[in-house]
């Protein structure tokens, strides 16, 4: 009964347009009324939301936000691409590499999906397209690419994820996602240079460094990668601060972010991209995304601590374990599901959520939940890519200013190599252990 109106509830409530964070809460009280009176369950759940967000790792995630928002306004995306320019210029499809390095260095950096499609679409769209690339490919190639940002370090979501866990380290989960990260970002450079060949884009300007070489000696090409990164480097040297902070034990994770923040204000005021009459709007905009994704958080506690209450997940586990105890068939069943939640709910709900549901099964199965972490954020980052609510989607197509019904044929081939690296890091537990276990980060 319990699972049936939590079920029902949510699905009802998400159709009629309730916003989700609400929707979560509704269906928590709904659920906990049949098990207590009205103004306990009421309490309880208030009570629930409030000691959800009484943690000090989830600190990390206002500072994160809001060095996001910085390095948005603060011109570090375009020198990014500049310097992915020098790298990869030469590639077939050349500004579709850069588009895909420029996003996985943004990603890493601000640790944000949505800022890294904002940031690097808005600076790479029309290029491409005075290039001759189609805008609906130019938008596929950016939403999928914005998503390594989830998994290459930092990244809000794997905090979300140590939360929910019951305390899973952070450093490691950090660190454990490089390799997979790193594995997506080829892959989705791969098919998009085979996209391009087979569509045979015809490139008009002699914008990228693919031609560098014969039109100018090798020593200039080298002055002008040599410069761009330069530029870069103050912006890259924030990974080198963050991750080597975590992994030395300098500082934690929390206060990673607020060192985040400091780096990238002062790196803003450096490049001369933002004064100080742009704090407001920047602060502002930090605080409004920061409002949503707490909100998401609290009710997704409360809604967890239900599940917790009802047995949900204890029932949902025996539930696995009898249609098999193979660790590859359970597996399997599991990414299918977080699939499916991908395309309706939002990540941080999700993990929330469904954290506490799975991560019993696969311990059982002798899964490391670090392993499961990265599994679970790469099945929930090509949710980010569908609708209905998927967010990187629509604001890459706001960005190309194109509608998502035209996205979606270029965008299933992306699709596709998103799903082989989640089966192939679902099943090759090692790229997500071997270096956190090299430094000893595992226990």
């Amino acid at each position: 009964m319990e699972v049936l109106i939590l079920a029902l509830s949510f699905v009802i409530l998400l159709a009629i347009g309730v916003p989700i964070a609400y929707s979560i809460g509704i269906s928590a009280i709904l659920t906990i009324l049949v098990s207590m009176p009205a103004d306990i369950a009421l309490s309880t759940v208030a009570q629930r939301m409030g000691t959800g967000l009484d943690s000090f790792p989830l600190l990390a995630i206002p500072f994160f936000i809001l060095a996001g928002q910085l390095m948005n306004a603060g011109g570090i995306a375009r020198r990014l691409i500049s310097f992915a320019q020098t790298l990869i210029g030469w590639l077939p499809g050349a500004l579709a590499h850069i588009n895909i390095l420029a996003n996985m260095l943004f990603g890493a950096i601000s640790g944000s999906a949505v800022a890294a499609a904002s940031a690097i679409g808005g600076a790479m769209h029309q290029q491409m397209v005075d290039d001759g690339y189609d805008p609906e490919f130019n938008a596929a190639v950016n939403i999928t690419s914005a998503t390594t940002g989830m998994i290459i370090p930092p990244s809000n979501i794997m905090i979300v994820y140590s939360l929910s866990s019951g305390g899973v380290s952070i450093g490691a989960l950090f660190v454990a996602g490089y390799i997979p990260g790193v594995l997506l970002g080829l892959a989705l450079m791969l098919v998009a240079g085979v996209m391009y060949v087979r569509k045979k884009h015809k490139l008009n300007s002699v914008k990228t460094t693919r031609d560098l070489p014969a039109r100018s000696s090798f020593i200039a090409h080298f002055a002008t990668g040599f410069k761009a990164f330069l530029a870069a480097l103050p912006s890259l040297f924030l990974l080198f601060i963050i991750i080597g902070g975590i992994i030395s034990g300098v500082f934690t994770a929390t206060e990673a972010s607020a060192i985040s923040v400091i780096y990238t204000l002062l790196l803003a005021f450096m490049y001369g991209e933002i004064k100080v009459s742009d704090l407001p709007e920047v602060l502002l905009n930090a605080v409004k995304t920061t409002s949503i994704v707490l909100i998401l958080i609290a009710t997704s506690m409360a809604m967890s601590w239900v599940l917790a209450f009802e047995n949900i997940p204890q029932n949902v586990s025996a539930a696995l374990l009898s249609i098999s105890d193979n660790k590859v068939i359970i597996l399997i069943i599991i990414n299918l599901v977080l699939l499916v939640v991908g395309f309706f709910m939002d990540m941080t709900p999700a993990v929330l959520i469904f954290t506490p549901i799975f991560l019993p099964v696969v311990q059982e199965l002798g899964v490391d939940p670090v392993h499961f972490g990265i599994i679970m954020v790469m099945n929930l980052c090509i949710g980010l890519c569908t609708p209905p609510v998927g967010s990187v989607l629509f604001v890459g197509a706001a960005v190309a200013n194109v509608s998502i019904s035209r996205i979606i044929r270029p965008i299933l081939p992306l699709f596709v190599a998103m799903v082989i690296i989640l089966m192939i890091t679902t099943y090759l537990p090692e790229l997500s252990l071997w270096l956190p276990g090299k430094l000893g980060m595992l226990k």
